[in-house]
């Protein structure tokens, strides 16, 4: 057996079904060869997206796997790479590599070397006889800790050569490994919870991979604890329904969100590292905090803790629930009323916000569109994601999430037309589902011709450009460079570009016809149409307590 054709069965083993990819590479021709689908995207770091999306929905069983050919392949693939690391997605990358005798001579771009500061691991299968190990070692790197992208690198001449065909047949696919935390740290932690006067709960995307939404669900109300969600863990708690949810934060958050994490005496922080960044949940000075996650190198790294719980985020929160279950504790019974709090906090806060998501002024507001979008589209039916820069502060806040990965929340490494790609793979992990990106000009100018690659390959999702013909997000860094030069103007009529790219479109200009297009567009998607409404809108530029604590 040929080594890309032993690459190909281990995949089949592993149970992926559809291979995103670019040409040229041969595994391609080996996946198709055992029934795995290539999903051919126009450039790679959309098909790197695509893969992320998928595996996200999927939450990784079995993981996104996109393969690119060596050199430029992998160069263009880099972004899509870069953000799925800073999100820890698990994203399997199979580039194709130079032959051995040309390997890492410059200016050849060794994928390797190159990407092994935006990934978990990242090898090279040097002989044919470590294509097993190479791969075991990659699903496992996938499967188990904090998820994150993988590469292995199979040069070209390794590719064609011969590997014992009975090897590959005794492959085992890698299991999960899940571990619990130490049982006194969880029994202290437990304490500081029962005794806390407002605790609050940050929960990140590692509940969503370890599948602890109801662990989550079940501790907020146990204790009388309101969540919040990263914008990563968006939607890892019902918004919809849970009365505890407070929404996400990042460097927006809604005004709930904004009252508690002030108020909160105590943190639980759950399956995120608590790195610093602007779009990080954000924890003022002062609180005693709890923190639980699988992978050690997150402990301390970014803050001091007062208690690390290491282990999965829902055998750790059963534990705690376990530990709680029981027990008479005044502070709990005096958080018996939060629910009632928690609503006029919020109906306070949306009273402010309503005149601009109300709107009628045209251009359209911006925030009007989202509101419409929020009372048309069923969001337990739905999968939505964001474009960075405007439309994601502009969503995140006043979006609910139903439930698990209804909501891709990303944005720690800012890559400009990440969401279509996500998008695409959230269609192609949940055909049923629709699936919709909220996009501004400048990430439709990053990568708007792959609805060409939805339409080809059948995924009819919903693109909606907030068209404002400006960079209104670089208002402030750009403005002696607008007044002479008009630097932050943009341009195009995307509608007809996606009606030339064979999807439906309309450009919608009055408010009152924003409802009716969006239940156009769902009918189109429902026929199997791809989807694009371009809403002319303003360069509204407020947003909900943008880095409030700096």
């Amino acid at each position: 057996m040929k080594v890309i054709d032993a690459v190909a069965r281990i995949l089949q083993l592993e149970g992926v079904k559809e291979l995103c990819c670019y040409p040229t590479t041969s595994l391609i021709e080996a996946a198709a060869n055992l029934d795995i689908r290539p999903i051919l995207c126009r450039q790679e770091r959309v098909g790197v997206g695509i893969a992320d999306g998928f595996a996200r929905v999927r939450n990784g069983q079995p993981p996104g796997v996109f393969a690119m050919q060596w050199g430029p392949g992998v160069e263009n693939a880099v972004p899509g790479i870069a953000t799925a690391y800073s999100d820890s997605s698990p994203v399997l990358c199979l580039p194709l590599g130079y032959p051995r005798e040309r390997d890492s001579i410059k200016p050849n771009f060794s994928a390797v070397h190159g990407l092994a500061s935006i990934t978990k691991s990242a090898e090279q299968i040097t002989v044919p006889q470590r294509t097993v190990d190479a791969m075991r070692r990659a699903f496992s790197a996938l499967k188990n800790g904090r998820p994150g992208p993988v590469v292995v690198e199979v040069p070209r001449d390794i590719a064609t050569a011969e590997v014992e065909a009975s090897l590959i047949e005794q492959y085992v696919p890698v299991p999960k490994v899940r571990s619990c935390a130490d049982c006194l740290d969880v029994e202290n932690a437990s304490k500081i919870l029962l005794a806390a006067k407002c605790p609050v709960v940050i929960a990140g995307s590692g509940v969503l991979y370890a599948e602890a939404h109801d662990e989550l669900a079940e501790i907020c109300g146990a204790l009388h604890m309101p969540a919040i969600t990263t914008m990563a863990g968006k939607s890892s708690i019902s918004e919809q329904k849970h009365p505890l949810a407070l929404g996400s934060a990042s460097g927006v958050m809604s005004g709930t969100v904004h009252n508690y994490i002030v108020k909160a005496d105590v943190v639980l922080a759950v399956g995120t590292s608590l790195m610093p960044h602007d779009l990080v949940t954000p924890i003022p000075a002062g609180k005693t905090i709890i923190h639980v996650t699988n992978e050690s190198d997150d402990l301390f790294r970014g803050r001091h803790t007062d208690h690390a719980l290491l282990g999965d985020a829902k055998l750790v929160l059963q534990q705690i629930i376990d530990c709680c279950r029981g027990t008479s504790s005044t502070s709990v019974k005096d958080r018996k009323n939060i629910n009632d709090d928690i609503r006029r906090v919020r109906e306070n806060w949306l009273g402010e916000w309503l005149p601009k998501l109300e709107s009628n002024e045209v251009p359209i507001n911006p925030y009007r569109v989202i509101w419409e979008f929020m009372r048309v589209i069923d969001p337990n039916k739905a999968i939505v994601t964001h474009e960075s820069g405007n439309p994601r502060y502009e969503m995140m806040p006043f979006y609910k999430a139903a439930g698990p990965r209804s909501y891709l929340g990303w944005g720690k490494s800012h890559q400009l037309g990440t969401g279509l790609g996500l998008i695409l793979g959230a269609k192609l992990a949940a055909p049923e589902k629709f699936c919709a990106v909220i996009m501004g000009d400048s990430a439709f100018g990053m990568t708007g011709l792959d609805l060409e690659t939805a339409v080809r390959t059948g995924l009819p999702v919903c693109a909606i450009v907030l068209k404002n013909s400006t960079m209104a997000v670089e208002t402030q860094h750009l403005a002696l460079s607008h007044e002479k030069y008009q630097t932050r103007d943009v341009t195009g009529d995307y509608a007809d570009i996606a009606r030339a790219l064979g999807g439906w479109s309309e450009r919608v200009v009055d408010p009152s016809d924003i409802a009716p297009a969006l239940r156009r567009a769902k009918e189109a998607n429902d026929n199997g149409r791809v989807a694009l409404l371009e809403f002319i809108t303003s360069g509204e530029m407020n947003y909900s307590f943008l880095r409030p604590f700096h």
